[in-house]
């Protein structure tokens, strides 16, 4: 059974920076993409960014290109978001995901979510 869990979130002014993290438990096979969504309050969740684990090639929302960064610790399973420079409008619940295939794919596994609020 696979489980995507989140952490760091938080509240903080504009212009500050976050780090986001998700572990990954259980096993999956072709786990080739992995990535982070966000649903703002009222608005449909939305793709921000995605990384391929064979060769880390990255795909970033042009919203938040320049400003946030994908990786990974491969050994122990966790993916980052590091996000710098936040806005009022980068506020949301942000979700790591791990697609069925590349990162065009739908997704097969969610996180439960964790807040980012910048005011």
């Amino acid at each position: 059974h696979v489980q995507l869990v989140e952490s760091g979130g938080g509240s903080l002014q504009p212009g500050g920076s976050l780090t986001l993290s998700c572990v990954a438990s259980g096993y999956t096979a072709n786990r080739r993409c992995m990535g982070w969504f966000r649903q703002a309050p009222g608005q449909k969740r939305e793709a921000v960014a995605a990384l391929y684990t064979a060769g880390d090639s990255t795909f970033y929302a042009d919203s938040v290109k320049g400003r946030f960064t994908i990786s990974r610790d491969k050994g122990q399973k966790i993916l980052y978001l590091q996000m710098n420079n936040l806005q009022g409008e980068d506020t949301a619940v942000y979700f790591c995901s791990e697609h069925t295939g590349d990162c065009d794919s739908p997704i097969r596994y969610w996180g439960q979510g964790t807040q980012v609020t910048v005011s």
